[in-house]
């Protein structure tokens, strides 16, 4: 007799918190997902059932519910963590357990686990592009700004490595703010901002955070079509929480928009609308947990298990035709093959995207053995690109 039973599956997203905007857009995807999976048969007549729990934010939550998930609920696989503080604090528990975590969110590498699957950016998919756009067309005097924790420190890092190779380039300055960071906090960012005069500011501020940065920048004058803000974590749902106003003008380096015009990606965002309606804005994080939910199908269907020593060998090398074009998991890291576009708010509060976007997947390098400015300055879609 065939196995009916349902899959339980974990969703470790914040609904809660500093940074709940992006992680509900991450949990929606993948109950978007796992509800066209269903839809569509399930795995081999199995329902998935989603397990989901609110960390909060809170890394020692990430990890005592991921521990929960396991024990208790009896999941193999969780999909989950935004920040890399709670990306760090659960693969200590999958690694224990040999379950898998799926991570969809641009982190900023250095790190392998054989219990992880990254599908987000790493650095040489989104940094070095964003690096060398902005040195060529802005300048490479840079202020950089970003929330105390582990991402941003390591992002600033690679990204004044990228900086100081380009002919006068200059770090002007280096500060982090908390992730409860107040317009008081802001308000002193933007005014030495104005008194550095950079040739544009690069932001891993996250979160809540984010709108009271573009805000604080706007207000105290600073003109984002001279002086753009350049970030790796600004998306469509941080942009829809401070509005168009504010960001208009300001730049973000990502493997997916959802201006993308593709028919597979507007297709994908009318049937999440009809399903969820607007309130969740899809960006690149919500693409990122959308795809790696039916990939993770696709790959169990194969196995025909969701046990660890089964699943894995089917999910390495496997491809899917994402909303941002086809994406393929790299056998020898674990990281995903993604499709770098730099793109910037127009004043409809839309990416518009002005560089990137070809057919070739980009090969993860999350360790930047390979020198990421020639291999970008080398691909088909990395000419001169218009600004605006």
């Amino acid at each position: 007799m065939a196995n009916t039973d349902p899959i339980p599956v974990g969703v470790l997203f914040s609904t809660s918190g500093a940074t709940a905007t992006i992680e509900r857009s991450q949990a929606f995807a993948t109950f978007f997902a796992i509800a066209e999976i269903n839809a569509a048969g399930g795995i081999a007549g199995r329902e998935l059932v989603p397990v989901h729990y609110d960390p909060q934010g809170m890394p020692q939550q990430y990890q005592l519910l991921a521990e929960r998930m396991i024990r208790e609920d009896g999941v193999n696989v969780i999909f989950g963590c935004y920040m890399s503080s709670t990306r760090k604090a659960v693969i200590p528990v999958v690694e224990k357990w040999r379950k898998l975590l799926f991570y969809p969110t641009p982190y900023e590498g250095f790190e392998f686990s054989p219990h992880v699957i990254y599908t987000g950016a790493a650095p040489n998919q989104n940094s070095a592009q964003l690096a060398d756009y902005m040195t060529r067309h802005f300048g490479a005097r840079v202020y950089m700004i970003g929330c105390d924790y582990i991402y941003p420190y390591e992002s600033n890092r690679i990204m004044s490595d990228f900086i100081l190779e380009v002919p006068g380039g200059k770090k002007l300055a280096e500060r982090y703010v908390p992730l409860t960071a107040t317009e008081k906090d802001f308000l002193a960012v933007v005014r030495d901002i104005k008194a550095k005069s950079p040739d544009f500011v690069f932001s891993t501020v996250v979160g809540q955070a984010t709108r009271l940065l573009y805000q604080a920048y706007a207000e105290i004058g600073m003109d984002a079509q001279h002086t753009p803000i350049a970030s790796l974590t600004t998306s469509e749902a941080e942009v829809a929480e401070m509005g168009g106003g504010a960001a208009q003008g300001h730049i973000t380096s990502a493997p997916y928009f959802q201006s993308i015009a593709s028919t597979e990606n507007q297709a994908c965002i009318a049937r999440f609308r009809q399903q969820y309606g607007n309130e969740i804005a899809p960006n690149m994080a919500w693409e990122a947990a959308y795809f790696q939910t039916h990939l993770f199908a696709e790959a169990m269907r194969a196995a025909g298990s969701d046990q660890y020593d089964a699943l894995l060998p089917q999910l390495l090398g496997r491809a899917f035709d994402a909303p941002q074009g086809r994406i393929v998991i790299d056998a020898g890291n674990h990281h995903t093959r993604l499709h770098p576009r730099i793109a910037r708010v127009n004043a409809a509060g839309q990416f518009e995207i002005i560089a990137g976007g070809g057919a070739a997947a980009v090969i993860p390098d999350p360790y930047l053995v390979t020198h990421p400015g020639a291999s970008w300055n080398n691909l088909p879609y990395a000419a001169e690109y218009r600004v605006g």
